[in-house]
């Protein structure tokens, strides 16, 4: 039986920020049931081989693998509520995860959507995609490009551009994990957050540092796509040339800067992981836990495997995220 988590609204000391706490407690009310109330728990032997008590956050158990549909599914009921896409056509863009969940959306809602996707896209999210009922479109050699090229779609044709990271509302929505994590009787002192164009980490940040201001929130992206780690510590905008990680879901070469003007304030901290540490990351989940993550799932465990001098002793949560992985890519990966 799932228990529904009801939020108290706490203290809000960013009254000005874009992210708003009353829309994440409206999001608990809002957002399909089938994504709230994720199970998450302490993981005794990954706590025992890392030295510090390990929470995950399961966001793997539900129709689309994924914690996108938190955002997606409140972005799109928003939207619908408030007059803003009826009648409209709807494109997005996603390397896989937030396409699945906006498709996800639409088809509950009854609307179409375009969406595009890199020519490498992962197959399996691409044909997911496809079998949630978007009309998916494959462009560019990463997702950047193929995000440009929806935008410049959107700009042609006036169909309604669905930005994860720059829409509010899928911050707010993934901020809803932050809600079911803090009401805990014993929350955590620190959350690691996979950090792409940052919807997530700021959703969770919002609310997590009203609930306790010393909660430590640490995203975290691959060291070979670290445009939103590099703007957020530079205090401008970041643009690598190229992307290279295995970590699809959160391989950004361009960052958003509202995303990136979220984060200030509310993220105390974002670490580099390496390739090879996403894969022992992604074995220790399946090894110790018994549980299937892709790269960028397994991310926030790959940082505190990195670093385990730094969370030995904490109440650690972390965020497995996505679990998306072809059938070549867990005979590659797990082995």
């Amino acid at each position: 039986m799932t228990v529904q988590t009801i939020p108290t609204m706490p203290h809000d000391t960013h009254p000005d920020h874009r992210l708003k706490l009353g829309n994440i407690c409206r999001a608990m009310e809002v957002i399909d049931p089938v994504f709230l109330n994720s199970p998450h728990y302490e993981c005794e032997p990954l706590s025992d081989v890392l030295g510090c008590s390990l929470l995950i956050k399961l966001e793997t158990a539900n129709p689309i693998r994924s914690f996108k549909g938190r955002g997606a599914s409140f972005l799109i009921r928003e939207r619908l509520a408030g007059g803003k896409i009826a009648a409209r056509s709807l494109v997005g863009a996603s390397a896989g995860n937030w396409g699945q969940a906006l498709a996800h959306a639409c088809r509950s809602a009854g609307l179409p959507l375009i969406l595009y996707a890199a020519t490498a896209a992962n197959p399996l999210k691409v044909e997911r995609m496809r079998a949630l009922g978007a009309d998916v479109r494959l462009f560019g050699d990463d997702f950047d490009a193929a995000k440009q090229e929806a935008e410049a779609f959107s700009a042609e044709t006036g169909a309604v551009m669905l930005a994860d990271g720059l829409d509010p509302e899928a911050s707010e929505g993934a901020g809803t994990m932050a809600v079911e994590l803090m009401a805990d009787a014993t929350p955590p002192d620190c959350i690691v957050v996979p950090l792409g164009n940052g919807a997530m980490l700021t959703g969770i940040a919002r609310w997590a540092k009203a609930v306790n201001p010393d909660v430590e929130v640490i995203g975290v992206q691959a060291a070979g796509a670290d445009a939103m780690e590099k703007s957020w510590r530079s205090g401008k905008l970041v643009f690598p040339e190229t992307v290279s990680t295995i970590a699809d879901g959160i391989g950004i070469r361009v960052p958003i800067a509202e995303a990136v003007q979220d984060m200030h304030g509310l993220v105390d901290d974002v670490h580099l992981v390496e390739e090879a540490a996403l894969v022992e990351a992604m074995r220790m989940f399946h090894v110790q836990a018994g549980l299937v993550a892709e790269p960028s799932g397994a991310t926030g465990l790959a940082a505190i495997l990195s670093r385990p001098d730094f969370f030995r002793g904490r109440r650690v949560a972390t965020i497995l995220c996505g679990g998306n992985l072809t059938e070549q890519q867990m005979q590659t990966w797990l082995g």
